[in-house]
């Protein structure tokens, strides 16, 4: 662990305040990363989160609690959160969940409503959501066990276009929709300019399709309501490149680190870390087999010799031998001979000119 380099003494003198000066020049820069950095990766919470948990007294370094987070730590510093010690950093990922109306994004809920966490599989490991979706929404929402990537596709600056399917109560009309083209001021707030399509009117509700670039609260329903539509029904079909597709509802599915390597750029490297090591190949022994134990000539056991009388009887060109008696043998009836009780073939007509 690191800690930081006290502040010179005003007292000292003019030689002793440049030997302070040339030693802090000197000084290499503290090995490892920040303590809420760290946090992050592992997953515990954003960078901010993680700031704040430190300030509030809730981890702890090898043994000793911290209240600043200006600190440095390795992989060889002993990091406890709430007084459970923490594991290494795992491999950043990243999942669709397709999030059904009726749940809360959020860790926990002071009114006891169930949650996003709880609704998933029990093989998710611990993760975070990626913006939110409110109580009445669903749709596409992101997870990730990063922080770093949590923090870098919320911002706005990422400027990924995030769409969605709204239906709302009215008969509006392209004039209608054109102040959210422009850009609205709702409640005060003032939101940027959206991309909206009226798609179709069925009986008292429309269907429209909005994209937007910022993630402000509640920021569809309360446009919608500045202009006298009502929401009832808002789903998110995409985030950037990532889309709900087919995906069914209360559904995981992660994306492959190539895919999010592609779309993350030139900060891949950054956000991602190096690569999960491949698993260990084992190579087992060679096992030989156990004898056949059985006695010869049961079901379906390999060795039995087949009889002799089977094995001489004359076969038809299909590859079948001809019927006959059991245990006796069978003349192939083309030597003119009786074979059996049979009559000799037929030699030519009786009615042949001498």
């Amino acid at each position: 662990m690191s800690c930081p380099l006290m502040a010179p003494n005003p007292s000292l003198s003019q030689e002793g305040a440049l030997r302070y000066a040339a030693y802090m020049t000197d000084t290499p820069t503290p090995k490892g990363d920040r303590i809420a950095k760290v946090l992050s990766r592992v997953g515990i919470a954003s960078r901010r989160e993680a700031e704040r948990m430190i300030e509030a007294g809730r981890v702890a370094v090898n043994g000793t609690q911290i209240t600043s987070p200006a600190l440095n730590v390795t992989d060889a510093d002993r990091i406890e959160v709430d007084g459970r010690l923490i594991g290494p950093a795992e491999p950043a990922r990243l999942w669709l969940y397709h999030k059904p109306a009726g749940l809360v994004t959020t860790d926990s809920d002071e009114k006891g409503r169930e949650t996003i966490f709880d609704a998933l599989p029990d093989d998710m490991p611990r993760v975070m959501s990626i913006g939110r979706l409110d109580l009445n929404s669903e749709g596409l929402l992101l997870l990730t066990n990063d922080g770093a990537i949590k923090r870098r596709l919320e911002l706005p600056s990422t400027g990924w276009l995030r769409r969605y399917r709204v239906r709302v109560n009215g008969r509006p009309t392209e004039e209608t929709l054109e102040p959210l083209r422009k850009g609205i001021v709702a409640d005060g707030e003032p939101f940027q300019p959206m991309e909206v399509v009226l798609d179709r009117q069925k009986g008292a509700n429309a269907w429209l399709t909005v994209g937007l670039r910022e993630g402000k609260n509640r920021e569809i329903r309360r446009a919608m309501d500045e202009i006298g539509l009502s929401v009832n029904r808002l789903i998110r079909v995409s985030y950037g490149p990532f889309q709900l597709g087919e995906l069914a509802q209360g559904a995981v599915e992660e994306i492959r680190r190539k895919v999010l390597r592609d779309q993350l750029g030139l900060e891949a490297e950054d956000l991602l870390g190096p690569a999960p090591a491949p698993p260990t190949e084992v190579r087992r022994a060679f096992k030989p087999r156990k004898p056949h134990k059985g006695a010869f000539g049961g079901p379906g056991q390999p060795g039995l010799p087949k009889p002799r009388m089977e094995e001489d009887a004359p076969r038809k060109p299909g590859g079948k031998p001809f019927k006959g008696k059991p245990g006796t043998r069978t003349t192939r009836p083309d030597s003119g001979k009786e074979a059996g009780k049979g009559k000799p073939p037929f030699k030519g007509s009786r009615n042949r000119r001498p």
